[in-house]
């Protein structure tokens, strides 16, 4: 960020129009990305996100409390000039999905990975007209091609700054499935985020759980969630 200091240097942070979208000013100056270009957004909405970040920080500054003003700048300085690569990378996860790889044993596991993710596979054939095909395992085995370049469609449809959100949305979750089911409003942010964790919550009853492996779940579930928020919010004027 512009001027990035550890202290708090500004009163006002402040939604304003600007050519192209939306941009947001501390007293007056407006907001650059690392890369110093002009932090311009597309919509109020997500504009109104960032403002709100920058007004909540104390004395101190802390970036870790700033993810949509975070994913602002990776959009502009980062995904924007590597659109190609970044849509290529996550789509690439639709032929490994998560929500298409099943457990051999015990039943009550096999059953609710059924609960949680066939209603997501019949909403992926009713989009895309191809039901995504399940495995017994975890040995990689392929899709219909023309079910992975449907998805690969919609991932490519989506702007820069749609594209950061929606890279954390899969790569959380780990499902292309799961991540195109949520910008689609399937289902909500949370019971997707919930859906995606089937296995790891089954393994946690059976065995336990610690502090690191909480705190790194917290934080994926965060990330998921603030993606979500920010993704809707792109869709807002």
């Amino acid at each position: 960020m512009s001027g990035w200091v550890k202290k708090r240097f500004w009163t006002n942070a402040v939604v304003e129009a600007a050519k192209g979208g939306f941009t947001v000013t501390l007293d007056g100056r407006s907001l650059k990305t690392p890369a110093k270009a002009p932090l311009l957004v597309p919509t109020r909405a997500f504009a109104d996100l960032i403002a709100d970040e920058w007004r909540a920080q104390g004395d101190v500054i802390n970036p870790e409390t700033m993810p949509a003003t975070r994913a602002a700048n990776a959009a502009i300085d980062k995904v924007r000039g590597q659109k190609t690569e970044v849509t290529a990378m996550i789509a690439d996860y639709g032929d490994s999905d998560l929500t298409c790889y099943r457990a051999q044993a015990p039943q009550e596991l096999i059953a609710r990975e059924a609960q949680a993710w066939d209603p997501l596979l019949d909403w992926a054939a009713h989009r895309y007209g191809v039901r995504p095909a399940t495995y017994v395992g975890v040995i990689h085995a392929p899709q219909p091609a023309v079910l992975l370049a449907s998805m690969r469609t919609d991932v490519e449809r989506l702007d820069a700054f749609e594209l950061t959100a929606f890279h954390d949305l899969v790569s959380m979750s780990g499902s292309l499935i799961i991540g195109l089911a949520t910008i689609d409003r399937f289902a909500t942010p949370q019971d997707l985020w919930t859906a995606s964790r089937v296995d790891e919550d089954w393994q946690i009853e059976q065995w336990g759980s610690d502090e690191d492996a909480e705190r790194l779940a917290n934080g994926r579930r965060c990330a998921f969630l603030d993606a979500a928020r920010f993704y809707f919010a792109l869709q807002s004027g």
